[in-house]
């Protein structure tokens, strides 16, 4: 796909079955689930996905399974940052493009300084030979250091944003790149979404849960009725908040509720355990919302 990137580009979250092994059947719903819900691309995997607890050989296996699925449908975009191991991200940026991928994404390399991270992203630009998202989240590349890797590596091509607060970073960014930038996503739950927009953003890149709701927002808003857009994502907000509050557990357990996912299993240990409060929470914020799911 030649097409700009913009619009909706969820973040596909890692299923697991009962038995704790990895659920490629979930991954391949959740695909659908996207698509029918209204997303314009596709993301995986990256922070939101739990990349960090996947092995080299689950990334690449699993990042097949979701371009399988999407099969052309929607752009993809992969994930392959490995903050400490050029190698690993050089391997997977390979793979990626072998495989399908319409773009690549990564987070910055962990405790370089600018020339060890220029190199970086030159090295999985050079691997891919597709568009590189740079996912800005986490300090060490403000502004006009993102710029000079958008004008000196030709597919370096987009950022993702998300260095709080959010909404002034995206700003920020919007305001000094200039041709050589395609588009500037947001991530971060899309918790400031409206301000974002305004403030210039082409596109997000929220947890998949609720993707025909953020949908709803950002194609309402690009119909010129702000005050709708602003309406949907107040309805979207308790749940955006609980997620942030709680965290990834949330975003599965909505899926569980939503017969997309078997399980709300997180790959990392430790994750926050829902009791029953939190169910009947989570299934009020549901309930308010069903009018606008989609999927």
């Amino acid at each position: 796909m030649s097409e700009v990137m913009r619009g909706l580009f969820p973040v596909l979250l890692t299923p697991v079955d009962k038995n704790g092994d990895l659920d490629e059947g979930s991954l391949k719903r959740e695909v659908s689930f996207c698509i029918e819900a209204g997303a314009h691309g596709l993301v995986f995997p990256v922070l939101g996905s739990e990349f960090q607890c996947l092995s080299e050989g689950e990334r690449k296996r699993l990042v097949e399974v979701v371009i399988g699925e999407a099969a052309g449908q929607l752009p993809v975009v992969a994930g392959v940052a490995a903050p400490s191991s050029t190698t690993v991200a050089v391997e997977c940026a390979a793979h990626a493009a072998k495989a399908g991928a319409d773009a690549v994404i990564a987070l910055p390399l962990e405790g370089g300084n600018r020339e060890k991270i220029e190199a970086y992203y030159q090295k999985i630009a050079s691997a891919a030979r597709l568009p590189v998202f740079i996912q800005h989240s986490q300090p060490g590349i403000d502004p006009a250091f993102i710029i000079h890797l958008l004008r000196e590596i030709d597919e370096v091509q987009y950022v993702k944003e998300e260095m709080a607060p959010t909404a002034h970073s995206v700003g920020a960014v919007v305001d000094q790149v200039g041709e050589e930038c395609l588009g500037v996503f947001a991530g971060g739950h899309d918790r400031w979404m409206m301000s974002e927009l305004h403030r210039g953003a082409t596109g997000f890149m929220p947890a998949a849960e609720a993707v025909d709701v953020h949908a709803q927002v950002w194609e309402t808003y690009q119909s010129g009725d702000e005050a709708g857009a602003r309406r949907i994502f107040n309805q979207l907000l308790p749940l955006i908040n609980l997620i942030i509050i709680m965290g990834l557990t949330i975003c599965k357990e909505v899926m569980v509720k939503r017969g997309v996912f078997a399980t709300s299993t997180l790959l990392r240990p430790g994750g926050v355990e829902l009791d029953a409060a939190d169910h009947r929470e989570l299934d009020q914020i549901l309930s308010d919302l069903q009018p606008l799911l989609r999927a």
